[in-house]
């Protein structure tokens, strides 16, 4: 589907961007693929790694709708990436992170309906469900700009949808490339929040080919949620170290113990698929009754059980210490 077709990403030049224009590169003949980002320097680094006629790179930021709008202007698709997604820092700075990514966000919906942009799917992250801080607050007021877009767009205007995912196995600011410089600094305990600390995981290649598969899935207003396992902290301390010495440094500002992708809250509109879960828009579009239980590749949906959530704790899949070394060598 992407095949002469004009891509935006906005935040392009992170680290789902460069793994998302490198999967299209290889997938695909695209027309024009767009980097939307801030940081010239991480631009210029990747204009010698990707050297194809069809990349372009705009300097912008998604506080400036002016910018997104003159970026987006015969775009096709677009991926919504960009954001301030650093709990403890948007705990401290909460105005920046509210413009970027909750003004930023609706800058990008006005931005795509005015380009007339066919379909844009934002990311999200676990941190949406039920937020205990502010990143994941201003996510999930993202979201719900997003969901709600396609009212405004109309019957035959934009599509919106959301995707959203857990912690991103190798991404730029996770635990894993900081454990990492640490053994290499020669640390032999490593620090932890909390010992009973899950999280959900997923490489970075798996989050691409998701976000790739949605484009084809999407009506317009499902939240899409991958089915994929977790980690308990200690068991990825013992993979990267080869041993279980480790340090309590507590809880930081903002963080939970365990996530939920799925609260029980939403469950009443939530459809089971074979390999993901779609949470359904709250509220009825004026001008379309979806049935979402049915995608766009004829794939079939379920309801969920009343009590159901989607936990990091509770999950019914988690890697071991030994599957756990195995992805970190691949990192």
């Amino acid at each position: 589907m992407f095949n002469n077709k004009s891509i935006l990403i906005t935040g392009g030049t992170g680290s789902f961007g460069r793994c998302f224009i490198n999967y299209l590169l290889q997938n695909f003949q695209p027309k024009k693929l767009i980097v939307f980002s801030r940081d010239e320097l991480k631009q210029f680094e990747m204009q010698q790694e990707f050297q194809h006629p069809a990349m372009r790179y705009f300097i912008g930021n998604v506080r400036d709708k002016d910018r997104l709008i003159t970026a987006m202007r015969g775009v096709d698709y677009v991926v919504h990436a960009a954001a301030l997604k650093q709990v403890p820092a948007a705990e401290y700075n909460p105005m920046e992170c509210i413009k970027t990514n909750i003004m930023g966000a609706q800058n990008v919906i006005d931005a795509a309906i005015d380009a007339d942009v066919k379909r844009v799917i934002a990311l999200s992250t676990d941190k949406a469900a039920n937020p205990v801080n502010l990143y994941g607050a201003t996510k999930l007021a993202s979201d719900k700009l997003f969901v709600a877009a396609n009212n405004i767009s109309g019957s035959d205007g934009t599509r919106f949808s959301v995707v959203r995912y857990g912690n991103v196995v190798g991404s730029r600011g996770s635990v894993v490339p900081f454990y990492r410089k640490l053994l290499n600094e020669g640390k032999t305990s490593l620090p932890v929040t909390h010992p009973e600390m899950t999280r959900f995981w997923l490489k970075l290649e798996q989050g691409v080919e998701f976000v790739v598969k949605n484009f084809q899935r999407m009506q317009g207003g499902e939240i899409f949620v991958p089915k994929i396992p977790s980690v308990r902290i200690l068991d990825l301390v013992e993979a990267m170290s080869g041993s279980q010495q480790y340090d309590v440094i507590g809880i930081r500002p903002g963080e939970k113990l365990h996530e939920v992708m799925v609260p029980e809250e939403v469950a009443h509109h939530t459809l089971e698929f074979s390999d993901h879960y779609v949470i359904t828009p709250p509220i009825s579009f004026f001008d379309k009754n979806i049935d979402y239980s049915i995608n766009k590749l004829k794939e079939q949906g379920r309801a969920v059980s009343d009590k159901f959530e989607y936990h990091s704790g509770t999950n019914p899949e988690f890697l071991n210490v030994e599957q756990l070394a195995e992805l970190d060598k691949s990192y």
